[in-house]
């Protein structure tokens, strides 16, 4: 039977001129589409029923658009900004830094952010039946305390599966800690079902589930009950955001952010520059500029409620803080 998520998944916007008029924008007040292939549109209805109607400039639409401007690629924009074809064990198995490894659990997500830096990814060298395979490698690397679900999007899988490969992380004995990175809590709340909780609550493994939000529009109601839950189930919150010109790029914005995220419950852990994957150009915020709005967020709030201003840099040991 199919669960509410999986309907509000399906019944997804794939079309951007369905949304377009959802919002009551006619196509001329935005910008103009890709002529060519692209990156495949994908919006949640929950998510853009966040977005203002009317306004071509909302942040939360701006995140999501296709917009012709990712046909010019600039100097220093490639494919795969971070590095990750080089730092796998496996295919769809990643290790960058001590300590901790990353799986790809799936190349399904809930929405397809514009600046995403997975979107060349060569999701089809890394099948679900590797899991076995990675399960393996991950047994063999017994300096490993955390190992980090990622995608895609994780949460895109059923609880079922989800509830098999936590057991079998929480079967290795040298693994103390589960991360999950996730969109799917903030753009379709609905996924944080009672089940998954309940299969958070019971692994061994202490669990961090770290959101990611760039915008204070994101955090409404219902994405707050869903922080709740998941924070009933025992599970540690954070968030990370990436800097975007046009969407969070002035303090004011980011201290609001800051502070929709603590009363969720939810701790504000990084906030990335962005990852130049091919095309993403027009989101590009300088890297003075960015270190000019941190500084003036940590004027105003207190220091656990500014996000660490990272890069991250292909090769290094560690985010390189700004």
């Amino acid at each position: 039977m199919e669960s509410g998520w999986q309907q509000g998944l399906r019944e997804a916007f794939r079309d951007p001129k369905a949304l377009a008029e959802h919002l009551c924008l006619p196509m001329e007040r935005l910008p103009p589409l890709p002529s060519g292939r692209s990156f495949p549109f994908l919006v949640p209805r929950p998510f853009a029923d966040r977005m203002r109607p009317g306004d071509p400039t909302d942040p939360l639409l701006r995140q999501v658009w296709p917009d012709r401007a990712e046909e010019s690629v600039t100097e220093g924009e490639r494919d795969d900004p971070v590095g990750d074809s080089a730092a796998e064990l496996e295919p769809g198995l990643l290790r960058k830094y001590g300590g901790r490894a990353l799986v790809v659990a799936t190349g399904s997500c809930a929405v397809h952010c514009r600046y995403c830096f997975r979107q060349n990814f060569p999701y089809g060298d890394s099948p679900p039946s590797d899991w076995t395979r990675r399960l393996e490698r991950l047994r063999t690397e017994t300096d490993l305390r955390e190992c980090i679900l990622s995608g895609g999007d994780p949460l895109t899988l059923t609880d079922s599966v989800l509830s098999a490969r936590i057991s079998d992380l929480a079967s290795i004995p040298h693994l103390s800690t589960l991360r999950i990175h996730t969109r799917l809590p903030v753009v379709l709340p609905d996924r944080v079902t009672a089940e998954l909780c309940a299969v958070l609550s019971r692994t061994r493994l202490r669990t961090v589930v770290v959101f990611h939000a760039n915008h204070p529009a994101e955090i409404d109601a219902a994405v707050r009950a869903a922080a709740a839950g998941l924070r009933a189930a025992g599970v540690q919150l954070l968030n990370q955001s990436v800097l975007l010109a046009g969407v969070n790029d002035e303090a004011s914005c980011l201290e609001s952010l800051s502070l929709v995220l603590w009363e969720a419950g939810i701790l504000p852990y990084y906030l990335h520059a962005l990852d130049p994957v091919r095309g993403s150009g027009r989101f590009a915020v300088p890297d003075d500029r960015a270190v000019a709005l941190v500084q003036e967020v940590r004027s105003s709030l207190p220091g656990y409620l500014v996000p660490r201003l990272v890069r991250e840099i292909p090769g290094a040991p560690s985010k390189t803080p700004l």
